[in-house]
């Protein structure tokens, strides 16, 4: 069990290995991907325009957490009644809605036009902001074209170059201060500061402006506003944006903190100022009625001589001026009832309703109704800043909000009913005791009269100034719930994007990570033959050797150059053949392939070579009738040759034809036979074999390829081993289904396998001068370079060839 998982271990260490050869073999890869991506990340760098975040801090009374009143408000009565109780999270509603943000960028002048600096080679632009060296005066009267670039080249201290693109075609020279005007724009531009004004001479001094849409740029600060909150608990929020320019977004950050704050305050005065102006306009009317009084009162005593009055009169007096205030508190509280019937008969906001109690109402039920419909319309607020109008819980509490209304507007019929059937007794008790004045004399009677209207309209008078002067020190005394805790400022500022340092890391990291990813794409999909894994995943059977890539001329390197790595390694399988194939009578090998192209004939001739270099009186046996080569590669004829032989032509010594090597001889396949099948399996074929084996050494046959024709089947018979050769990332993996037919179905003598055009020393797990052993292990392997210059000089010249491939 322990060798099993050291031997697993092993193979997985190997597969570790030759992928990371597999990665080094194709370093340049890595050199131009990492080029490639730092290059862009220098770029990127380079030539963004920075991006900064600006932060402010904003603490806000949350109700939730601490109810209760300010003293403000405690100095009015039911002013706490409309007040909207206030939650962290619709003051987050508040700040991001599109109304607050709206009146923040009218506010702010600097925004409504947008100044950009164009680089010198028109790539980087950068916004400028109130940092620009000229002012667009654009006319107010005018309906301007919004969102439109209009492009402003500096000349001088005096001039400028207008161009606006885009159908307009519009190319003038213009001085600064001259009104522009055409049918999409009216403005003039002038110097920001005109006698510090100088031309750079390294800049581009080219410049674009663009007129902001108000409402897009409303949405575009609305949706970049970040808010959170410090903690779960706390109630400081910590307010985000981002943009170009630091200063820029910190402006606008203090605008938006400065104006939500005196949102707030306003909405907390308008109880107050509704208060004083309602009693404003009863003042009017009451002041006028008192001077009247006071002037009749005058002038009665004045003409009648009259001071005082008897005590029956006075008695009487005392009467009807109780009955009097009664009929005036009364037509106070009416005049309060209408005013809230049409109130809520023409608003949707009930935050700023005057409160019954400051008008010396205290009925519980009204009181109750007023309270609900205020929570209701706040619980209202709350939800429009989270659903939209037509979310069924919106529906919903407008459904509450209506049915409320009816009730209080029922609740106030019925209290108008009652107040005037009040009126109405009040003024019986009032005629009366007028009944009572006509005992009196008439001059004290009239006298009475108009002391009574005096008392009555400055007693209504005073009560209206006590409650104006108590609205008017409320309104005075509010303070914001909320306060600005740390202002945003531009210094600051963090730079958000471009980050350099993640740059460049993110670029080495791709850098390494692509061409891995590429290599790993590249080995799932190839159903190509890679390394000797390969082959043992397909089909138990030996690799007999490796052959490497034929960097010479020659089709005979073995000869040619015999120091080579590519004739070492046939130094190898000619040595593993040796031990592969045991006894005196076994002489005979077939080489076949899957396919053309393999480098069966490549090998066969080479292995004869290297084997009659030995001394072996070597045979090499052209059977590939249908498409003969080694004549070729020989430079013999091919008029006469196996296939005449078959058909009884020549005779075998005729056949026969020396390979220029020597002990090396060459039976070429000859003519082209219409029926080649035929010929192997005629009796000439036996006849052939038991002469070659009496007279050679060593046979080797190059047969076709086996998954073309039958050919190589029927000469197996004749074979003592066969060489299957496959060709390294050229033969594919489905040849393995085939080669296990071969050895388990058909059953070939002796089965190899010989992996042919190695390109990479050592790379897919075989090498130019490595042997595989078979058997009991034997086996010699060669390194490069060991027979001295024919090998460097192979390899100078793969290296040469393979660096001009690259070029070209």
């Amino acid at each position: 069990m322990e060798n099993n998982e050291n031997i697993y271990f092993q193979e997985e260490n190997i597969d570790i290995k030759k992928f990371l050869m597999r990665i080094l073999a194709r370093w340049y890869w890595f050199a131009i991907s990492l080029f490639i991506t730092i290059t862009v990340a220098y770029l990127v760098n380079r030539y963004s325009e920075p991006v900064y975040s600006v932060t402010s801090t904003v603490i806000v009374r949350d109700d939730e957490k601490g109810k209760g009143l300010s003293g403000a408000e405690q100095m009015m009565e039911g002013m706490e009644m409309f007040r909207s109780r206030k939650n962290i999270y619709n003051e987050m509603g508040i700040l991001q809605s599109y109304a607050l943000t709206n009146r923040v960028l009218k506010d702010l002048d600097d925004f409504e036009i947008t100044y950009i600096n164009v680089g010198r080679r028109g790539i980087k632009e950068s916004k400028l902001y109130n940092r620009s060296p000229f002012v667009v005066n654009i006319d107010t009267g005018f309906a301007q074209r919004r969102g439109y670039p209009v492009f402003v080249s500096i000349l001088s201290g005096e001039k400028y170059l207008l161009e606006i693109d885009e159908g307009m075609d519009i190319h003038k020279e213009m001085s600064f201060g001259e009104q522009f005007t055409n049918e999409a724009f009216s403005f003039n531009i002038e110097l920001r500061d005109p006698g510090n004004f100088e031309i750079r001479e390294k800049a581009s001094n080219k410049y674009y402006f663009v007129i902001n849409d108000l409402n897009a740029l409303t949405n575009r600060y609305k949706g970049k506003l970040g808010i959170s909150v410090n903690d779960k608990k706390g109630s400081i929020l910590i307010l985000t944006t981002q943009g170009y320019v630091a200063q820029q977004e910190a402006d606008f950050l203090n605008k938006l903190g400065e104006v939500y704050i005196l949102s707030g305050l306003e909405e907390k005065n308008r109880t107050a100022e509704n208060t004083i102006e309602f009693i404003d306009s009863q003042l009017q009317d009451i002041a006028h009625k008192l001077t009247l009084a006071e002037e009749d009162l005058q002038d009665f005593r004045t003409e009648n001589q009259v001071i005082d009055i008897s005590k029956e009169g006075q008695v009487i007096f005392e009467k009807l001026g109780t009955y009097q205030a009664q009929k005036s508190n009364l037509d106070i509280s009416l005049k309060y009832y209408d005013y809230l019937r049409d109130y809520i008969m023409e608003r949707n906001n009930f935050n700023d309703i005057i409160a019954p109690s400051i008008m010396g109402i205290s009925d519980p039920v009204l009181n109750a109704t007023l309270v609900k419909l205020g929570q209701l319309n706040s619980d209202k607020t709350s939800l429009e800043f989270t659903v939209t109008e037509s979310s069924p819980s919106i529906e919903l509490i407008n459904a509450q909000i209506e049915a409320t209304m009816r009730e209080l507007e029922e609740n106030l019929n019925s209290l108008i009913r009652s107040t005037n059937i009040t009126i109405d007794e009040v003024e019986k008790n009032i005629k009366e005791v007028e009944k009572q004045l006509k005992v009196l004399p008439v001059t004290e009677r009239e006298l009475i009269q108009i002391q009574r209207m005096f008392n009555l309209n400055n007693e209504i008078y005073n009560y209206l100034l006590e409650k104006r002067a108590e609205s008017g020190i409320a309104k005075a005394s509010n303070i914001p719930d909320n306060k600005l805790l740390d202002i945003a400022r531009a210094e600051n500022a963090t730079m958000v994007t471009p980050k350099t340092s993640l740059n460049y890391m993110v670029a080495l990291v791709l850098g390494v990570m692509i061409p891995v990813i590429i290599i790993l794409l590249l080995d799932f999909f190839n159903n190509k033959i890679i390394d000797k894994k390969d082959i043992e995943d397909m089909v138990n059977l030996p690799v007999l050797g490796g052959i490497g890539h034929n960097n010479t001329e020659s089709p005979i390197p073995v000869h040619s150059t015999p120091k080579s790595s590519i004739a070492e390694s046939f130094r190898s399988l000619r040595t593993n053949m040796q031990y592969f194939i045991r006894g005196k009578e076994a002489k005979v090998v077939l080489v076949s392939s899957t396919v053309s192209g393999e480098g069966k004939t490549f090998c066969a001739t080479n292995l004869a070579a290297i084997t009659a270099m030995s001394g072996k009186k070597t045979l090499l046996v052209g059977l590939d009738l249908r498409k003969p080569k080694i004549h070729r590669d020989f430079k013999l004829d091919n008029d006469k040759g196996i296939s005449t032989f078959l058909i009884n032509s020549i005779s075998f010594e005729e056949l026969i034809q020396p390979g220029g090597i020597d002990n090396l001889y060459v039976a070429v396949s000859g003519p082209v036979p219409p029926n080649p099948a035929e010929l192997i399996e005629s009796l000439r074929m036996d006849e052939f074999f038991e002469l070659a084996r009496k007279e050679y050494d060593f046979i080797v046959v190059d047969s076709p390829p086996v998954a073309v024709v039958t050919d190589p089947i029927l000469l197996s018979k004749y074979a003592d081993s066969n060489i299957y050769v496959v060709r390294q990332n050229y033969t594919s993996k489905n040849a393995g289904q085939l080669l296990d037919d071969l050895n388990k179905k058909i059953k070939l003598k002796s089965l190899g396998i010989v992996v042919n055009d190695i390109k990479i020393k050592s790379y897919y797990g075989y090498g130019y001068g490595y042997g595989y052993g078979y058997g009991y292990g034997y086996g010699y392997g060669y390194g490069q370079g060991y027979y001295g210059e024919d090998d460097d000089e192979s390899v100078t010249k793969g290296i040469v060839s393979k660096l001009l491939r690259r070029r070209t």
